[in-house]
């Protein structure tokens, strides 16, 4: 009957989710639901047009429609003339803008190339959007392969472009999520705390939160290049149905595990009272209930944008995102896990599970 229980809880949640995507994006899987006004393709999609001076634009929307940034689709239009690319612009898309501005000086990195120059160019991704930089990039390698009428197809290991930080955080995510269920040391577990904090959260900015959750339920999974997400995923929705629950949140994340290493820098914690506890939960409970009615009646739903993992992306984050969870930082030193135990909303939707 338990069983069964957690089943439906996680049933629900994956439909309070799928809900998400279709106000935000009008989207499931890729796939528009009824009126898409809100989807980014509103323009024309055509792969291929020609402007009066002959210039070949390629439109990436339909090439790279299962290529994913960070919350959705990132489709481009490539300016082609005389066999060099002119101009590479950015069509509308539902990442987040702060990130994104970011990862517009990118799109220069192609101008005067012939189009072999252009498909052998390594363009470093920009840091602090990896995920909208990676999927510029493949967009980019789609639309110059169609105008060169190659066919589409690319090798595993390219795919999953395994550069050393992809690498990296596929290692710490599998030990965060495989070591623990088989061996509990503290040492062990300060070393993944801190690998957590600077692999998975500093260096490649990979976390959970409620704009992937969207963003994938909207635009589906590009499996290779998701592969530390998915790892978090299973952690979060999978384990708890075998009796390990919150994994995720204690062993995986990387503000979570933030939050552990400031608790250890003093012993001594304020003492809260049972009441001022279950005040401060129900007040957690109050907010995901609140922000999900706003996000539901379109009064706000960038609020999942703006989530405290952010932070960890601080070249392009939000200066009040930076400081509120410098402020969890510090309070974490004196009471264990602030932002966990009683704000974080992802938190909350993986507790109902």
């Amino acid at each position: 009957m338990k069983k069964l229980k957690q089943i439906l809880m996680l049933l629900t949640c994956i439909c309070v989710v799928m809900a998400a995507a279709v106000v935000r994006d009008g989207k499931l899987a890729g796939r528009s639901i009824g009126n898409d006004s809100t989807t980014v393709a509103t323009q024309d999609t055509t792969a291929e047009r020609r402007l009066a001076d002959g210039t070949m634009v390629i439109n990436t929307t339909t090439l790279g429609k299962d290529i994913k940034g960070y919350a959705g689709p990132v489709p481009l239009d490539i300016y082609i003339k005389d066999g060099r690319v002119m101009q590479v612009k950015a069509l509308p898309n539902v990442e987040t803008p702060d990130f994104f501005n970011e990862v517009k000086p990118l799109l220069n990195s192609w101008n005067g190339k012939t189009l072999e120059e252009a498909l052998a160019m390594k363009v470093d991704a920009v840091t602090g959007a990896t995920f909208s930089s990676r999927g510029v990039m493949q967009n980019m390698k789609q639309g110059v392969l169609y105008a060169m009428e190659i066919e589409k197809e690319e090798l595993l290991f390219d795919k999953m472009d395994m550069n050393a930080k992809y690498a990296a955080a596929i290692i710490v995510a599998l030990m965060a999520a495989v070591i623990p269920l088989f061996y509990r040391n503290k040492h062990f577990r300060t070393a993944q705390l801190l690998l957590n904090v600077a692999v998975l959260g500093l260096w490649s900015g990979t976390f959970l939160s409620w704009s992937m959750f969207v963003g994938y339920m909207s635009g589906g999974i590009d499996v290779w290049t998701s592969v530390v997400p998915i790892i978090m995923l299973v952690t979060a929705f999978i384990y708890p149905l075998f009796g390990k629950k919150q994994h995720y949140c204690t062993h995986v994340c990387p503000f979570g595990s933030a939050q552990d290493l400031a608790g250890k820098v003093s012993k001594k914690k304020w003492k809260m009272s049972q009441g001022t506890v279950k005040a401060l939960t129900m007040f957690r409970r109050i907010l995901f209930v609140v922000l999900l009615i706003l996000m539901f009646a379109g009064v706000t739903a960038k609020w999942m944008d703006y989530e405290l993992f952010t932070a960890f992306i601080w070249q392009t984050a939000n200066v009040v995102v930076i400081v509120f969870a410098l402020v969890m930082l510090v309070l974490a030193v004196f009471v264990p896990r602030p932002y966990c135990r009683f704000v974080c909303p992802t938190g909350t939707l993986l507790k109902i599970i």
